[in-house]
């Protein structure tokens, strides 16, 4: 919907999302597939949570964090997912204003929130592994619910930031989105104003900044981390010490290896087909792979989830 406005303008109402369009004989397949995945990545995150709350050794900041991270990832899909799968079994893929406004906050917020906690739990690693003796002091469960707040905080600050910026603009049309989603860089190409240019580039500033500040302040942890593990004399020790980081460092490489095929790819020419593929990677496949290494790569957790089945299996064995 579009109502025509002075000098030409036409002012947009209502936005359409093609991103799956030049993929009309395969938005079956990937309703389906896609389907599946958000089930996977549900119920992988909602075991997760469920085996942390009812097994009381797991009652640790590690875990924690761990929880949070979930219940943020339950969050980020579910702005995104449900709605994409209604679109492909849709004909009409229109989305209001309001409608994408709320769509970019949420997906902003527990994306960044996300990266905020992975960013506390290298933290946390540190911590362990480095200040061994001062643990409990540094992740008191206080100073544990602080670095949580604030890690919502900082991804609500982001949510707001960036859909502020983007949605103080004037779109005039037209109005189809190159996404599936209402993303930032198609949503700007429709807005119109002499400070398009420079909302674009403040925005791509901000993402950038703390995604990569985030991330050097992970490296900076593992930095520190390595060099305490080689101390360490016996290979046990250094693969006992290693093994608590694995999972998470695994997801960190997934995370901000999509992440920086979004926000760092050169500029140039576009397909809607490449877009299209390179955010379903980030927004579907990056969550689907995080439970599912976390329940793998971490030993204590997975040993959890077999005991609590097995509870409920044969109660008479336990």
């Amino acid at each position: 919907m579009a109502v025509t406005l002075g000098r030409n303008y036409t002012f947009v109402s209502e936005f359409i999302l093609i991103g799956f369009s030049t993929f009309p004989h395969l938005q079956l397949m990937f309703f389906l597939l896609f389907l599946l995945m958000y089930l996977v990545t549900l119920l992988g995150n909602l075991l997760i949570m469920v085996t942390i709350w009812s097994e009381h050794s797991l009652h640790t900041p590690m875990y924690l964090f761990l929880c949070a991270l979930s219940i943020s990832e339950i969050f980020y899909t579910f702005a995104i997912i449900p709605r994409m799968l209604a679109d492909l079994l849709s004909a009409l893929h229109s989305i209001a204003l309001l409608a994408c406004a709320s769509q970019m906050f949420f997906s902003f917020t527990f994306g960044f929130t996300h990266s905020f906690l992975l960013t506390v739990m290298g933290y946390d690693r540190y911590v362990a592994i480095c200040h061994p003796l001062r643990y409990n002091v540094l992740m008191s469960p206080r100073g544990c619910a602080c670095l949580v707040a604030w890690s919502w905080v900082g991804g609500s600050v982001m949510g707001t930031v960036v859909t502020t910026a983007v949605f103080n603009l004037t779109f005039c049309g037209p109005n189809e989105i190159h996404h599936f989603t209402c993303h930032v860089p198609p949503l700007l190409k429709l807005a119109c104003g002499e400070n398009v240019l420079e909302v674009a580039k403040g925005v791509e500033t901000v993402c950038i900044t703390a995604l990569l500040g985030c991330f050097l302040l992970i490296l900076l942890s593992y930095a520190f981390i390595v060099a305490t593990i080689l101390k360490i004399p016996s290979s046990e020790g250094r693969h006992k010490a290693f093994s608590t980081c694995a999972s998470h460092l695994t997801v960190v490489v997934v995370h901000y290896g999509f992440a920086s095929v979004i926000y760092l790819k050169p500029k140039g020419p576009k397909s809607l087909e490449g877009d299209t593929l390179m955010g379903i990677t980030y927004t579907v496949l990056t969550p689907f792979l995080s439970p599912i290494i976390f329940s793998l790569r971490n030993k204590e957790l997975k040993n959890a989830m077999k005991k609590a089945f097995l509870s409920k299996l044969y109660p008479e064995k336990i």
